[in-house]
């Protein structure tokens, strides 16, 4: 007997299902927080069998060309993907609005096309006469299909009629399965919608890619189930006023995570940074106080970026922290531990932080070039240009190591820095030829990193 489904509501606070739609949940007493959904039930009460159902295999046996991969056509996604587009993986892309995502799958089908891969664009946001635009002003000339509609039902029936390699689905919000009542973008339409087309993915072998859209705080929109059906999760950032993107990979069940690669958005589309570090610190000016070079890393990629900071008296009431591309909650830490543990008066201080460029550092070693940054801006003295700055600052005011610190020593060399300040204990973790590339200064503590710099 085969299964059937009947229609439940969840809470999506704390998970308590109900028969029928409820204003307040009867677990946690929030209002409004039950959203339809589809549950199996069971078909049959009788006597289980194995018949037809998977059975253990030794792993030595598994089949791992379901691995398989190919290239999107560009090489920095292909680069964040782990090494192209996987048969059968299902990616996630999320983005604020505007920011082009729409251009980067695009341009990704393109590729593919080019390739000889089968390419299918779903787009349940826009009508086929945008999209057909949008592709003539990118100059594609690849045989991409196009599909335009808002029912889960179509995509599916386009996926039994031809096999494509390549699938983009432009958005998952605005993608609704018929059998539930509930409106676009509800956590009970994404959660179905994502799962059957997760499973077509793994049935039929395309690589499906899928548009998410961003809350206001910069989180991928629904369920937090949604992250954790998909084999990769992949933001796009940037910021409106620069014409860099990055696109990064926090979940990839197939590759690195934290993988990261550069575009330049230019009137013919996203155009590939294959140098990230020349770019972001080409316009640092010399000499000046506040700017400091931080070798910076994201998954296997050593990156340049310069950190700034401007440290102005305070005139109006508390002083301000203001942090663009960098932690805003670390910086208030620091400018406490320079305080304590340095003796460098700030407290009292505006302290604005910049990480140049539009770039974006999340990692503890930025935290010596941001207190060096400050320091250099409070006392007006500039440190020198040839000089990189790197290491993980503690409350006691101590130098901790970072990771993978001969890729950073490396990238600094290569690009003509001569010298760099970073913590001592990483020195024992680097090659004779790494050593032999920078004129190096370990530092154990804060105040000592201050006093070689300044």
């Amino acid at each position: 007997m085969a299964k059937v489904s009947k229609t439940i509501f969840e809470c999506t606070a704390c998970g308590v299902t109900s028969p029928k739609w409820l204003g307040r949940c009867p677990g946690c007493s929030g209002w409004n927080t039950l959203e339809e959904t589809r549950a199996a039930a069971a078909a049959s009460r009788g006597k289980s069998s194995l018949r037809g159902a998977e059975l253990p295999v030794a792993l030595a046996d598994v089949n791992v060309d379901a691995a398989l991969r190919f290239s999107t056509g560009l090489a920095e996604l292909d680069r964040v993907l782990g090494g192209g587009a996987v048969v059968g993986g299902v990616t996630l892309l999320g983005g604020e609005p505007g920011i082009g995502k729409s251009t980067l799958l695009m341009q990704a089908l393109a590729g593919a096309a080019a390739q000889g891969k089968r390419a299918l664009y779903v787009t349940a946001e826009e009508s086929g006469a945008q999209v057909a635009l949008r592709a003539r002003r990118l100059g594609m000339t690849g045989d991409v299909m196009l599909l335009a509609t808002t029912e889960l039902e179509d995509v599916l029936a386009a996926f039994r009629a031809a096999h494509y390699d390549i699938v983009v689905i432009d958005s998952i919000q605005t993608l609704r399965a018929a059998e539930l009542e509930s409106s676009f973008g509800s956590v009970g339409q994404l959660r179905e919608v994502a799962a059957r087309l997760t499973e077509v993915a793994k049935r039929e072998g395309p690589s499906v890619f899928l548009v998410g859209h961003v809350t206001k705080d910069g989180s991928l929109a629904g369920p937090k189930v949604l992250e954790h059906l998909v084999d990769t999760v992949l933001t796009f950032e940037g910021d409106a006023m620069h014409a860099y993107r990055i696109v990064r990979a926090t979940k990839n069940r197939f590759g690195p995570a934290q993988e990261f690669g550069v575009f330049e958005m230019v009137r013919e589309g996203l155009r590939e940074v294959q140098d990230a570090s020349a770019i972001f610190i080409a316009e640092r000016p010399l000499r000046a106080a506040g700017s400091v070079v931080v070798p910076s890393t994201q998954g296997t990629r050593p990156m340049l970026v310069e950190v700034q900071a401007l440290v102005a008296p305070a005139l109006y009431g508390a002083p301000r922290r203001v942090a663009t591309g960098l932690d805003s909650n670390r910086l208030a830490v620091l400018l406490a531990v320079l305080q304590r543990k340095a003796g460098v008066q700030v407290l009292d201080q505006d302290v604005f932080a910049n990480a140049a460029g539009g770039a974006r550092i999340d990692e503890p070693a930025v935290d010596l070039a941001l207190c060096a940054a400050v320091v250099s801006s409070l006392r007006d003295r500039p440190l020198a240009s040839d000089i990189v700055v790197l290491g993980e600052v503690g409350l006691a005011g101590e130098v901790r190591s970072v990771t993978r610190p001969g890729p950073r020593v490396r990238e600094a060399a290569r690009l003509g820095f001569t010298r760099a300040v970073l913590p001592r204990a990483d020195l024992a973790h680097l090659s004779d030829d790494e050593r032999a590339a920078l004129k190096l200064v370990g530092v154990a503590s804060l105040e000592e990193a201050l006093e070689a710099l300044f």
